[in-house]
């Protein structure tokens, strides 16, 4: 009952009722954001009308919710908007990338309330396996456990993206592709944005063939979570609520251009639009619709410790997509390109390999990094500062 009494008034609140198309054009005038805080608009930033939009969305086979993974007020606006959708459409299931497929007897026992919190983390492995703040998603999933709303795992496990990253698909033998189909070949603006992201590795790298085995991986990868939705939807004639990074949907391209190959050509795609992003992103078709968020609040408490990189897969290691201006990891050295291989003498085979020693640095210490470059092998240290950053 408490539930659903917090989505109808969600509902009858800002998250519905939103703005309105004059108040929201007038807050965009006044706070100079090209999506105000608090409001809907669609992908070239005209005002959305709230009502309207969640209707179709709960409608749907599957409703895409983005997410930066580590930004907390994306996970709220996530449980926001499921709260929302649940109390247009009780019939859902909740996708989450955050599990590999192997774990679904686990989850399907704590939908059904037979679990702790600290069960569920320990036999999904979560520190391992995902990694990020367990605290950005238990809200979520127990909104979904007190109306015993199915949870599906919709990953794999990372060694098979990181293999197919390393090797081709071609090389995963059919018996280890843990059921994930063939996917369909990327679109082109899939591609040119991924080949941005590999420009910084170096004509070489792009040589040996890894931009197309990069390629190929996130393909995989799309493909996989595009199954378990498309299947979990036929197979239930729930609407799939999926809680996935951004990269995966933006542009339709990845997860919703993998469920169209599947039959499923009417997901919708939300996302969150921080204060700061840049406006000339709204190009139009990067979502159905996106929703304005206002100025993160400083945290609470003493956040984690944390390096300032994006990773991707990459061969016996992970590749740094990006580096934060002014993070520990730009401090020490680190750029786009590097394949990290050890952490204090740990071998790093996959992200969470990484994330898990970082977060376990106290502040003020020094953590060695051995990465590989064209030149060579180098050692690193990530010196972590005695109060910890958020960078």
């Amino acid at each position: 009952m408490l539930p659903r009494l917090m989505a109808v008034l969600l509902l009858s609140g800002s998250l519905l009722a939103g703005l309105g198309d004059a108040t929201a054009a007038k807050a965009a005038a006044q706070t100079g954001a090209c999506v105000p805080p608090g409001g809907w608009s669609d992908a070239a930033a005209r005002p959305l009308n709230a009502a309207g939009l969640l209707r179709r969305a709960a409608a749907s086979p599957a409703v895409l919710l983005g997410e930066r993974h580590d930004n907390a007020d994306h996970h709220r606006w996530q449980l926001h908007s499921l709260a929302a959708l649940h109390a247009l459409n009780p019939d859902l299931a909740v996708g989450m990338e955050m599990f590999p497929r192997s774990v679904q007897p686990v989850l399907d026992r704590w939908s059904t309330g037979q679990l702790t919190e600290a069960e569920l983390l320990r036999e999904t492995n979560w520190p391992k396996v995902w990694g990020y703040d367990a605290r950005f998603y238990l809200p979520i999933l127990h909104f979904a456990r007190m109306n015993r709303l199915p949870v599906v795992a919709l990953n794999v496990d990372r060694g098979l993206v990181s293999r197919t990253a390393r090797d081709g698909w071609a090389a995963v033998p059919a018996n280890e592709r843990e059921g994930v189909g063939d996917p369909a070949p990327p679109p082109a603006s899939y591609t040119e944005r991924l080949r941005q992201v590999m420009a910084a590795h170096g004509p070489g790298e792009r040589r040996s063939g890894s931009f197309e085995r990069f390629v190929e991986a996130q393909s995989v990868w799309d493909r996989a979570m595009a199954e378990r939705i498309a299947e979990t939807h036929r197979q239930t004639n729930r609407t799939v609520v999926a809680i996935l990074g951004q990269g995966h949907i933006e542009g339709r391209d990845g997860v919703p251009h993998q469920l169209a190959d599947l039959g499923v050509r009417n997901s919708v795609v939300l996302l969150p639009w921080d204060e700061d992003r840049p406006c000339a992103e709204l190009d139009g078709r990067i979502a159905d619709a996106v929703y304005g968020l206002g100025e993160s609040e400083a945290p609470a408490e003493t956040p984690r410790p944390r390096l300032g990189v994006m990773l991707e897969p990459g061969p016996d290691g992970v590749r740094v997509r990006s580096v934060t201006e002014g993070s520990v990891a730009a401090a020490a050295g680190l750029t786009a390109g590097d394949l990290v291989v050890a952490a204090a003498g740990a071998p790093v085979r996959e992200a969470s390999d990484l994330t898990t020693v970082v977060q376990r640095q106290a502040p003020g210490t020094w953590l060695p990094l051995t990465v590989k470059r064209e030149q060579g092998t180098a050692e690193l240290v990530a010196k972590f500062p005695v109060s910890p950053t958020v960078e």
